[in-house]
């Protein structure tokens, strides 16, 4: 089955399952955007990176767009209350060989319900991991040892479940001070990541609003935030995709991009 008919029959399913449970809504409308939109990515090459330059260290502070000049483009998935929509991002990443960086919480059984597929994508590079917190809570409203707690038992599940360390950290909402980005770092996670992109999908939405948020800020060196809870977002990949490669853009992990000395 080729690429396009594959995404084809993936959304199909994914909007069967939708219209069969009602569609999961977000609880995340906290999210917003406060940035100016991104100019429209300049031609270059391809959609699914050819060759990744060498990473940087990762920075010790708050980033929300990627370094420098290039046409990447770093699409962030967070949260994962759907196990079908984490599996319908992991069957994106491997038929269409697109880079993603997740942000799971470790409370939603969808990671380990999905690890065996994500495992390999995580081993060989396509796919990379940040730490959002065990439960999403908002961190600036919790006391140092609850924020530490949230933030380390996250970090000890994805070490547990996938094998690997991240230098990254988002806060979820965006929601964060001084303070948690200093016990983050703490931690192991002295970056705390951003966005100037959004799917705004932090609220129900359907997959009209889901493409028009994705061309208004599919652009180069974007960290674009969505999130891997609602079926709608498996409907669009196939339009997602194009998009990005009639933009000219190289999709990338925050990890291609920041990378820990080893």
């Amino acid at each position: 089955m080729d690429r396009r008919r594959f995404l084809l029959t993936l959304a199909a399913g994914l909007a069967v399952a939708a219209t069969g449970r009602g569609a999961v809504t977000g609880t995340r409308a906290g999210e917003g955007l406060p940035f100016a939109a991104p100019t429209p990515a300049s031609p270059s090459p391809a959609a699914a990176v050819a060759e990744v330059p060498a990473a940087l260290l990762p920075p010790t502070g708050v980033v929300s767009e990627l370094p420098g000049v290039g046409n990447g483009l770093a699409l962030t998935i967070d949260d994962g209350t759907s196990s079908e929509v984490v599996a319908a991002f992991a069957a994106f990443a491997v038929d269409a060989d697109v880079r993603l960086t997740f942000f799971p919480n470790g409370c939603y059984r969808s990671w380990e319900e999905n690890a065996a597929v994500l495992r390999p994508l995580v081993d060989s590079g396509q796919v990379a991991l940040g730490n959002h917190t065990w439960s999403h809570p908002d961190v600036t409203t919790l006391g140092d040892a609850e924020v530490a707690e949230e933030i380390a038992r996250n970090r000890d599940f994805i070490r547990t479940t996938f094998g690997v360390e991240t230098p990254f950290f988002r806060p979820p909402f965006g929601s964060h001070d001084e303070r948690t980005d200093a016990i983050a770092a703490d931690l192991g996670h002295p970056t705390t990541v951003l966005w100037n992109g959004t799917f705004d999908d932090g609220r129900a939405v359907g997959a009209g609003e889901l493409v028009a948020a994705a061309e208004q800020w599919f652009a180069a060196q974007a960290i674009v935030v969505g999130h891997a809870n609602q079926p709608a977002i498996g409907t669009v990949l196939d339009q997602l995709l194009g998009l990005v490669e009639s933009r000219q853009l190289q999709t990338v992990t925050l990890a291609d991009v920041w990378s820990s000395p080893a």
